[in-house]
């Protein structure tokens, strides 16, 4: 993901521009009520978990010549060497099917290998993906994504049914590539933004309308993270602030967002689609340097453990004699993020504990 500073100035600039149109139809960044969920409503804890999205829930999916994930020092914590996440070790999805006491489920571009382990649900979500086309055809948007489960379940002898997807539940995960792709393609107006970042959360409304259609019961979906404070773009405070114009971007997306999933909840008369907090989450754990429960601490939880050597590496590159082009930190448990973009397995770590109580609440089970 490459995101641009004059994007977030742009959408600074927009959210001034609406501020009036949002505080007609309500809604805070900070402050999201869900209706109480009811015992009966879910008598029991999912049996499949099915995910779509990008590299913030990818365990696999993307080509291994597309993406650093599959180099060295990638999956360095788990499982000691690299499977597709962009981490060090577990990512979200591991996390939020750990929740309802579920296996991570099965890479998608691995289904035919995957014999059993189909029965634990599936993971479509492709690292660099969005809502819509953001490099080429080798990264699935999320309709594809979709597209794919609908034919699993419509292919004779269908692998999922619908009542599997009725007794399961669903991540959606969206964390800004839309946004990158934009911005690398055609610059950022206020103008262009003006039309575009509806259209993103519209496009997302329309995917989780969907995939309820398909007999999805309990859907949660990511709020963007503060992409203000990825060290892609506190660098140049040499790891020590976040780009506080760039946060405030995001929060207009969020608030989109929260108003289309009320709106999806009001047209169901339910509160079947969720918000999983990632704004909030992130920024809790990054002010604390740790966890609520003191058991991690991030001295420095805006520096990458791993990151390029010199101007135009990454983590995980190498040069042409096939020399390592990156510095990893002596201990990955002590940092949040692990490179330019994404969290440390420790950071995941501590972003589910803050997130627990908020799923506890919305997810009952008995």
């Amino acid at each position: 993901m490459e995101y641009s500073s004059n994007f977030f100035f742009c959408c600074f600039l927009l959210i001034i521009i609406t501020t009036t149109n949002i505080r007609a139809t309500g809604g805070s960044p900070h402050h999201h009520h869900h209706k109480k969920i009811e015992v009966s409503d879910y008598a029991s804890k999912p049996t499949k978990l099915f995910v779509f999205g990008d590299s913030y829930a990818d365990t696999g999916n993307v080509q291994k010549s597309l993406a650093n994930s599959w180099k060295q020092p990638y999956g360095l914590t788990f499982p000691g060497k690299p499977t597709g996440r962009f981490s060090d070790g577990r990512v979200l999805t591991d996390y939020f099917a750990k929740f309802f006491g579920l296996k991570s489920p099965l890479a998608y571009r691995w289904m035919k290998f995957g014999g059993k382990k189909v029965q634990n649900g599936m993971n479509f979500a492709y690292g660099g993906s969005g809502v819509f086309e953001t490099s080429s055809n080798l990264l699935p948007n999320m309709s594809t994504q979709i597209d794919f489960f609908e034919k699993l379940m419509t292919i004779n002898e269908s692998i999922y049914t619908k009542r599997d997807l009725k007794s399961s539940v669903v991540l959606v995960s969206l964390v800004g590539n839309d946004y990158a792709a934009y911005t690398a393609r055609s610059g950022a107006t206020a103008q262009g933004l003006q039309s575009f970042i509806p259209l993103v959360v519209n496009q997302l409304a329309v995917n989780l309308k969907r995939i309820k259609e398909m007999g999805a019961c309990k859907i949660a979906v990511t709020a963007l993270q503060p992409l203000g404070c990825l060290p892609q773009m506190t660098q140049l405070s040499s790891f020590k602030q976040c780009n506080a114009t760039q946060n405030l971007a995001v929060n207009f997306h969020n608030l989109l967002l929260q108003q289309a999933v009320a709106k999806l909840n009001n047209e169901t008369k339910d509160s079947s689609i969720f918000v999983l907090d990632l704004y909030n989450s992130f920024t809790t754990v990054l002010n604390q340097k740790g966890d609520y429960q003191g058991d991690l601490k991030f001295e420095t939880p805006l520096k990458p453990c791993c990151m390029g050597i010199s101007s135009g590496y990454s983590c995980g590159s190498v040069d042409g004699n096939g020399t390592k082009m990156y510095s990893v930190c002596s201990d990955p448990k002590s940092a949040f993020f692990w490179d330019a973009l994404h969290p440390t397995e420790a950071g995941w770590r501590a972003v589910y504990m803050a997130l627990k109580s908020s799923l506890e609440q919305f997810f009952k089970f008995y």
